[in-house]
């Protein structure tokens, strides 16, 4: 069987998304792998979308067909039907592509490093202006370089450095080894957001090393994106900041003993916080009624929010000077 299994989760509404994806890895420079599609319940039917494919391409990718479940959720399938003799896990998002030696980089780096997780940087248009790349944490982050073409380096501090902003990962750049794949999964209920920087920070404290390259190993698409697709004013927006607070609150658990992680967990939770509230803020301005439903499970689950409500509403009561 293959060294690696590459994991796409499929939900797309358009023809030629997934294609263009696995066109990518199909023109990897390294071959040894194993195709592993997730159907998540596509509104565009997988089917129709591998026909116009070749037969011994066809022939390489094995579909897992489930209900939908959400990102997490298939990318959750996958792994517990990768290959028992798999050395590797890849991701990618079936609206994203590799570069051509995204995996041939990946594989070296895992190798000559004994590294069990992988960070290759990320390229995307202007809607991903936030991105950056691994070679930008060198101007304020102490890094050792272990390798100059690609540049390859490891971070002491990285759970620190990626809690401060995890820009700079993407899970279409995330390869993951045997320790990993078979014992961490993400959370498939916060499907709104944040199960992916879970998912990362838990890979983080599980590895024994952890590698990052600089090399771009993918460029960001423009298929369908659940949380990109989420503005400050969709009826969803409330439900993605409390499951971000969720997540946050999940994370402040598995870091109870650094300060500075938990100090920079606590500041994202302040801003979902506002976020949420100034949300329903604008919703009263269009005179709609707010979301009490979610709003009181919110306070249930974390009484801070009727401070920040307070908070909120005293400055803007306040006069200004």
């Amino acid at each position: 069987m293959a060294k690696l299994t590459i994991i796409i989760p499929y939900y797309q509404k358009e023809p030629g998304i997934l294609r263009r994806a696995l066109a990518s890895v199909f023109a990897q420079t390294f071959q040894d792998f194993h195709v592993l599609v997730v159907d998540d319940q596509s509104p565009y039917p997988i089917d129709e979308e591998l026909a116009p494919l070749g037969e011994g391409i066809r022939e390489r990718i094995a579909i897992v067909r489930q209900s939908n479940q959400g990102p997490g959720g298939a990318r959750n399938t996958g792994l517990d039907h990768v290959p028992q003799d798999t050395e590797y896990v890849a991701f990618l998002d079936s609206d994203d592509i590799w570069t051509p030696d995204h995996l041939r980089n990946a594989y070296q780096s895992l190798t000559r490093f004994d590294a069990d997780c992988y960070w290759a940087s990320i390229s995307g248009g202007d809607a991903f202006y936030y991105h950056f790349g691994v070679a930008d944490l060198l101007k304020s982050d102490t890094c050792i370089r272990l390798q100059e073409s690609p540049l390859v380096v490891e971070i002491p501090d990285l759970s620190n450095v990626m809690l401060r902003n995890w820009s700079f990962l993407h899970l279409s750049c995330m390869v993951i080894g045997r320790s990993l794949f078979q014992t961490i999964r993400f959370d498939a209920a916060l499907r709104l957001a944040a199960e992916d920087v879970l998912f990362f920070c838990d890979c983080v404290l599980s590895s024994r090393r952890v590698v990052l390259c600089d090399a771009a190993g993918a460029e960001r698409g423009e298929g369908i994106n659940i949380f990109h697709s989420i503005d400050n004013d969709s009826p969803e927006f409330l439900q993605q900041q409390f499951n971000t607070f969720v997540a946050l609150e999940t994370l402040e658990s598995r870091f109870s003993r650094r300060p500075s992680e938990i100090a920079s967990i606590r500041s994202y939770q302040h801003t979902a916080r506002r976020q949420a509230l100034w949300s329903q803020a604008r919703r009263l301005r269009r005179k709609q009624a707010p979301q009490f439903r979610l709003l009181a499970r919110w306070v249930w689950r974390d009484p801070k929010l009727l401070q920040s409500a307070l908070e909120l509403a005293v400055g803007k009561l306040s006069p200004q000077r």
